[in-house]
């Protein structure tokens, strides 16, 4: 029996060290899930995930102490799993809850197809539902077997820490956030018990020369090691994009030729600093200006996080109104507007619609309104390449008659006017000064709004990042208000907030602003075509008997809100003033300021950082990425160094076992097979005639080797300075006898980290010939 062989436990403390190892595998696991949270929210899946990874890693324990091989172990793993995954998620159809059936099987695109809509529309942290959770559960399971198999069969702890830090790094990678300092310690000191423990063995009395040698060529393990690299890999890539985006963050997907989309969260910086912009869509309108396009609304504010609205569904059907008309007084004058939106590099769930739309037609695909914020999702389709009709019914209130109005509404929901009980003065405070003197809430709102537009404030991209309150937060209002520069997510964040503490109800609206005007004919109305860089953020509040109004405080971004006096009753208006409807703070065509009229930007470098401030975020993604796969490359070559450096100086106290391991890894590392069931007197003869090595130094190597077999002694300090040197000099032999891309290629993927050379037998078992 080979020394590496420990899946079949004959001695106490052999199964002593793969007990432990098992144990650390699955802390380990454990550590690495530990980050997940932060996209997906721990729930009835993570009691699923451990339950089932410590079934399967306790199956292939009991078959390895059974004394079988490893390949028993790896199956038994596999029938666990499927059992527990099928108790868990398919009894209904299984044969006594647990024995999976065709049905049970048939079940499962069901499954994965729900696993991917709740990743396609949920919000981080989502909460996994039964696909989520099936999706997530499996895929531990999975893991587990895969890393049982490296670590117990394989004996190649390393190999399955580099897939675990992957798994652990995908969440940090898609969500750019701070590091989880626990998640991180944890895993690393799990990691670290596992090569403690697997030293140990095989440092152990029992199998002492053996050990160092290594075992004889384990089958699989080179395509084990190479499946667990592709699969780290392969899900850092192309899971990462995947996963759901974070509550309180808003980004679009990227641009030129792969469109952009909308995700309900408020970190827009990132895809404003882009220097390139596409046209998502274009809106051709009879409304006298082109109407702001709403997308999301956010109105659960817990002090750092604005959660996007949900609330039931209706189905928007193919002709007739999917919402009923806007709820006005009697007072309060209508228009009609109707407004054709064709959609071009946009990909998202979240249908752009002016306020308020009361029918939407010519949709393809199955989509649904949300009758309390009237906005439109689709749960499976897509808003590429569609062309949509919408009608809208816009109140127009005069200025008396929205000043005569308190702010709120029949049956509003409390929680639009609730902020936490930890709010800094400075926001309270701060909002009463500048509305002082307002004789109504509409006056307070158009106060704030004048004040945030006033020349106190600018628009800045940058300068949030620089002084580190790029959120929306209640921190980050704070430090903006002191600031006094951001863009549109700080400004509509502290509006509603600011609003909320003098106990207005407010809501966040993600969507676009209005676009550039392109052409204009009093038949068809006026077109105008709409950029990425025009995602913006607005504040609105809700007025009685006239609904939600939009408000503009976005320094020098969009038209204010305000509205005419009217000269008479029945809404009629004199436009002494700027018009303005209730529906949207519609304005002239506008877009963020450019990157030229920014002082803040350079112009050939891009954002400026101070330092010591936090860096912008937008490189933060590809830079992790970046480093891992850059850590997944250098790995190989780091632990092949110090594996060679650690066998020479056992080798220069006298180790021969440690000398011809040595040699062996150079040689399955310049692409020399060194097969296990040649014996070391006839692989000596083959670099002899083969490869030009000197006789007597491989002569030496291979004598002493020999003996080791025969020795209860493997250590001979008296010949550690000739074996050391012997080896060496075949080693300088052997890379002067390949090509400089062959050697190349051996630094940097040692083959011997994977393939496992021959090695001697132990307990005086015969070497060969």
């Amino acid at each position: 029996m080979s020394a590496a062989d420990v899946t079949a436990l004959r001695t106490p403390r052999r199964r002593r060290d793969a007990t432990l190892l098992t144990v650390g595998l699955f802390a380990a696991i454990a550590a690495a899930l530990l980050p997940v949270f932060s996209v997906i929210a721990p729930g009835a899946w993570v009691a699923g995930a451990v339950f089932t990874t410590a079934a399967v890693l306790g199956a292939g324990l009991l078959v390895r102490a059974s004394r079988l091989p490893a390949v028993f172990a790896t199956i038994a793993e596999i029938a666990v799993g499927v059992v527990v995954l099928t108790a868990i998620f398919g009894r209904s159809s299984a044969i006594l809850g647990v024995i999976p059936t065709p049905a049970t099987f048939a079940s499962l695109p069901g499954l994965l197809n729900a696993a991917s809509e709740e990743i396609r529309t949920g919000v981080a942290p989502v909460a996994a539902q039964t696909g989520l959770s099936f999706l997530l559960v499996a895929a531990v399971a999975g893991l587990a077997v895969v890393l049982d198999h490296v670590v117990l069969t394989a004996r190649m702890p390393l190999l399955a820490g580099v897939g675990l830090v992957a798994v652990s790094l995908i969440p940090t990678i898609a969500i750019p956030s701070e590091i989880d300092i626990v998640g991180f310690v944890l895993l690393a000191a799990a990691l670290l018990f596992l090569l403690r423990v697997d030293t140990r063995a095989r440092t152990a009395p029992s199998s002492r020369a053996s050990a160092r040698a290594g075992s004889p060529g384990v089958r699989g393990v080179s395509a084990t090691a190479l499946g667990v690299a592709a699969v780290a890999v392969i899900v850092a890539v192309v899971a990462t994009p995947l996963l759901p985006q974070p509550g309180l963050r808003f980004a679009t997907g990227g641009t030129g030729g792969v469109g952009t989309t909308i995700n309900p969260n408020l970190e827009l910086g990132n895809d404003l600093r882009q220097p390139r912009e596409v046209d998502v869509l274009s809106v051709r309108t009879t409304a006298p200006t082109a109407p702001y396009l709403r997308a999301v609304t956010l109105s659960r504010f817990d002090g750092s996080i604005w959660q996007p609205d949900s609330s039931d569904t209706v189905p928007v059907p193919a002709e007739g109104a999917v919402f009923e008309p806007v709820a006005v007084d009697g007072d309060i004058t209508v228009a009609d507007y109707t407004t054709t939106v064709t959609v071009d590099q946009l990909d998202s769930p979240w249908l752009p619609v002016p306020y308020p739309a009361s029918t939407v037609t010519g949709l393809d695909g199955d989509w649904l309104g949300m009758p309390q914020n009237r906005t439109v999702v689709t749960r499976a389709g897509s808003t590429r390449e569609q062309v949509y009709e919408v009608q809208a019914e816009v109140p127009r209130p005069t200025l008396e008659q929205i000043r005569s109005r308190a702010a709120g509404g029949a049956d509003l929901d409390p929680t639009l006017t609730s902020l936490p009980g930890d709010v800094p003065a400075i926001i309270g405070d701060t909002a009463r000064e500048v509305t002082a003197g307002a004789q109504s809430p509409y006056d307070q709102l158009a106060a704030l709004q004048t004040w945030f537009r006033s020349s106190q404030f600018r628009y800045s991209l940058d300068a949030p990042v620089d002084s580190g309150f790029d959120g929306a937060g209640l921190d980050a209002v704070a430090d903006f208000l002191q600031v006094r520069a951001g863009y549109c997510v700080h400004y509509a964040s502290a509006f509603a907030v600011m609003a909320r503490s003098l106990g207005l109800p407010a809501r966040i609206v993600i969507g676009y602003l209005p676009g550039t005007a392109t052409s204009s004919s009093p038949e068809d109305g006026s077109e105008y075509t709409v950029t990425s860089s025009q995602l913006h953020a607005w504040p609105e509040v809700s007025f009685e008997g006239i609904g939600w109004v939009p408000f503009e405080p976005t320094n020098s971004l969009g038209v204010p809100t305000n509205f005419a006096s009217g000269s008479g009753s029945g809404g009629s208006t004199t436009p002494d003033t700027p018009e303005q409807d209730a529906a949207a703070p519609e304005d002239a065509p506008s877009t963020a300021p450019s990157q030229a009229a920014r002082p803040d930007i350079d112009a050939q470098n891009g954002p400026g950082v101070a330092t010591g401030t936090r860096a912008s975020t937008s490189w933060v993604a590809p830079s992790l990425f970046g480093a891992a796969l850059l850590v997944l490359l250098i790995v190989p070559s780091v632990v092949r160094v110090l594996r060679r450096s650690r066998r020479l100086r056992a080798a220069r106290a006298g180790d021969a076992v440690a000398a011809w391991r040595a040699l062996q890894d150079e040689a399955v590392d310049l692409g020399i097979p060194a097969s296990g069931a040649e014996s070391p007197r006839a692989f000596a003869a083959r670099l002899v005639s083969d490869h030009g090595v000197d006789a007597d130094d491989i002569t030496l190597l291979g004598a002493a080797v020999e003996r080791v077999s025969y020795a209860e002694d493997a250590i001979d300090p008296a010949s550690g300075p000739a074996l050391a040197g012997a080896v060496e000099r075949i080693r300088s032999r052997l890379r002067a006898g390949v090509s400089p891309g062959r050697r190349l290629i051996a630094g940097l993927f040692p083959r011997s980290l994977i393939v496992r050379p021959g090695a001697v037998e132990t307990e005086r078992e015969t070497v060969g010939s």
